[in-house]
């Protein structure tokens, strides 16, 4: 890992996959929030880095917990724009022509989720990846720059992540259907009671099951 303040790479080639800054922890009793957000983050950010022919990075917050980037390897694109249309663009200037942006509390997130996202690329503007419930999104991916109306519609108040009607008002703001298809879905840890999406039997999270071992997950 890296230390604090590790330098943005000088360009991405190609597609990018970056994990949004981390919101309050979703912490059961007894283990530390803190310490629950950063390995939910890391297990995410590993997600990305795990990906092939794919460029991970991390979005951070410039007023949020400054611990953020010690869980990234050296190299990594840091950028500060937590905004979702503005961490777009803020890839697209480092060079990323695709981009997905991902939430941080989806530790166990399948890397083939986002893979079915950058192939529908291929057909569409945008892809999504919705929350379990159709509760808010787990990852919207996008051709780069972003058409207008998308980077519009990212930037209305009350249009972040983690609306509940999140993909429905990116889709009506398309100009016509079918240019956000969408993928499979997955949950999101946002309180305790969402631990139990939690499969000790999956491979991966293994951050957020090092700090949930002996705490029941059911």
């Amino acid at each position: 890992m890296t230390l604090p303040g590790n330098p943005p790479s000088s360009a991405i080639t190609g597609r990018c996959a970056a994990v949004l800054p981390a919101g309050p922890p979703a912490a059961p009793p007894g283990v530390d929030g803190a310490e629950f957000r950063l390995a939910m983050l890391e297990d995410v950010y590993e997600v990305a880095a795990g990906l092939e022919f794919v460029t991970a990075a991390l979005v951070v917050d410039p007023d949020g917990p400054p611990d953020a980037e010690t869980i990234t390897w050296p190299g990594t694109p840091i950028v500060r724009e937590p905004a979702p249309a503005a961490a777009f663009a803020a890839l697209h200037a480092l060079g990323a022509s695709e981009a997905a942006l991902i939430v941080p509390d989806a530790p166990d997130l399948p890397p083939l989720l986002l893979g079915k996202l950058f192939r529908a690329l291929g057909s569409a503007p945008a892809a999504a990846c919705q929350a379990a419930g159709e509760n808010g999104l787990v990852a919207l991916a996008a051709r780069l720059p972003l058409p207008g109306w998308l980077a519009a519609a990212l930037d209305e108040p009350g249009a972040g992540f983690d609306a509940p009607d999140a993909l429905a008002r990116l889709r009506a703001a398309a100009p016509r259907p079918g240019l956000i298809p969408q993928g499979p879905g997955w949950h999101r840890i946002r309180t305790p009671a969402d631990l139990h999406f939690l499969d000790p039997g999956l491979e991966g999270w293994e951050n957020t099951r090092a700090l949930l071992e002996g705490s029941p997950l059911r």
